[in-house]
């Protein structure tokens, strides 16, 4: 019976890391334990040299004047909201174009930019299909968890 709770936890687990959008989850009790982890690092293999890039080489103009109407913005179905804290990439690297622009289509599973949190590269998926209308975020910001990333309808 201890087998069948185990793999019900390890179920819940890993809904929980695809529902948030987490690289890995650990969770102890007692004398066990148990890690849950995707290799979201394999997605983005060039990622890696973003971590040294300048802010103002991966900050793209559209992304300027979207902050100040960020609050608006924040509160619609079309939002995508930071599933972690850490350090928003909008390009695979220094000397590559972004993974979106404002007014360009992208398709939900797209990669739209790179949270990097404690030296992993996370691939953040678009969470529905449309049209980028703002991207409320810059090359090399600080993002907290819940943070609002852009506006896709």
């Amino acid at each position: 019976m201890a087998q069948d709770v185990d793999s019900d936890l390890i179920r819940e687990l890993a809904g929980l890391l695809e529902e948030t959008g987490l690289g890995e989850i650990e969770i102890a009790r007692g004398d066990w334990k148990i890690r849950i982890a995707r290799p979201v690092a394999q997605v983005v293999g060039a990622a890696p040299q973003t971590a040294s890039a300048p802010v103002a080489q991966t900050a793209p103009a559209a992304a300027q004047p979207a902050e100040s109407a960020a609050a608006p913005a924040a509160d619609g179905p079309g939002t995508l909201k930071s599933p972690m804290v850490g350090t928003a990439y909008l390009t695979p690297d220094p000397h590559s174009p972004a993974f979106v622009s404002v007014g360009g289509r992208v398709n939900e599973g797209d990669t739209v930019m790179i949270i990097e949190a404690m030296k992993v590269m996370n691939a953040i998926p678009a969470h529905r299909s449309g049209v980028v209308r703002e991207i409320l975020v810059s090359g090399g910001q600080p993002i907290e968890f819940g943070q609002a990333l852009m506006v896709i309808e």
